[in-house]
């Protein structure tokens, strides 16, 4: 779970920090929640990155101005978990904080102060890092404290999840652990296939010189950095024909050349072989458990907060207000003013 959250968090960081320098704003209000306030330029940070690469892509303003009110919507969402979080008193503290964040840490091989190195390197400070923290430490405490509990788990929804992901799995055969280094080219990138192979021989040759793979990966890989470019098990039969065709020399600790891709240019490391054993349900029942918890959470979850939604006193204003409405309609211009537009529940 530590491993996944920052995962989740240090991209969603890394998306805040770029933006700030990606276009200058003109601020005003999106939208009032309660007696808070969201702000234009809030939502022009939290949707920039994902606004650049659309607009490089040529996407019409429409999907633009969608991209924009899904990000209101989740810092809307934002301020109606801090007002529960406050009147349920499930603040977190300071040391819930450190906590989480030496977990973290541990989990991707990691000091605190690499942690802090590697947050920090991505353009954010740390403390934004550490409210991140502090937030989703807050959202899971609402939702184990409010919702966890009304979940009833059957074993029609056991069987069903093992059939959804086991049926077609092999009978037989070798699987393999791998590790991928991958630095990706193109014009998001900023860098053409040439530089992106430079980088990828130059960590073949810091490997071969003992460096160990996870550690180049963690710096300059795309794929899993912050898990050492782990990717984890794979079928044998699953596998892309470049790939088997890489893999196939390799003994366990084995690392490939460069190898080239249409989108980058990149190199694996061989963990370890080891005959496929088809997974009973028995053997799955613990993971199977977990997963159908997690969906009944969050299906639990997005009912609750609709109705805290409609419980609450939410104002778009101006063109988010359009944006939220947007079906198959198209909108023009850039957000700016604070027109209001009528809004919901009470304040």
């Amino acid at each position: 779970m530590r491993r996944r959250l920052l995962q989740i968090l240090v991209p969603a960081l890394v998306a805040a920090g770029a933006a700030g320098a990606a276009e200058e704003l003109v601020d005003g209000i999106a939208a009032q929640v309660g007696t808070d306030i969201v702000l234009v330029s809030e939502v022009m940070l939290a949707s920039q990155v994902m606004v650049n690469q659309m607009k490089i892509a040529g996407a019409p303003e429409s999907e633009i101005a969608k991209v924009r009110a899904s990000a209101l919507e989740e810092l809307i969402e934002s301020h109606l978990l801090a007002r529960v979080v406050k009147q349920s008193e499930l603040v977190a503290s300071d040391a819930d904080i450190d906590k989480a964040i030496e977990g973290i840490a541990k989990e991707n091989g990691l000091t605190v102060e690499q942690l802090q190195a590697s947050v920090t390197s991505h353009e954010i400070t740390y403390k934004e890092y550490r409210e991140q923290i502090k937030r989703e430490i807050e959202r899971r405490k609402v939702v184990q404290t409010m919702i966890a509990s009304k979940v009833d788990l059957q074993e029609d929804d056991l069987k069903r999840l093992y059939a959804e992901q086991y049926a077609k799995q092999p009978a037989g055969g070798e699987t393999v652990h791998v590790r991928q280094i991958l630095v990706v080219f193109g014009p998001e990138t900023g860098r053409e296939q040439p530089e992106a192979c430079r980088i990828a021989a130059e960590a073949e040759a810091r490997i071969r010189q003992g460096t160990p793979f996870e550690a180049v990966a963690r710096e300059i890989s795309a794929v899993a950095p912050m898990d050492g470019g782990d990717i984890g098990w794979i079928h044998r039969d699953s596998m892309a024909p470049w790939m088997k065709e890489a893999l196939a020399p390799l003994q366990a600790g084995g690392v490939t050349g460069v190898i080239e891709l249409p989108f980058g240019c990149g190199l694996m490391q061989l963990v370890e072989r080891r005959e496929w054993i088809p997974v009973s349900y028995e053997a799955a029942r613990p993971v199977l458990e977990q997963q159908a918890f997690e969906e009944k959470v969050s299906a639990e979850y997005r009912t609750w907060m609709d109705q805290l939604r409609a419980n609450s006193y939410i104002e778009r204003r101006g063109y988010f207000a359009d944006a939220a409405k947007l079906g198959a309609g198209s909108l023009g211009g850039e957000p700016e003013g604070e027109t209001p537009t009528e809004g919901t529940g009470t304040p």
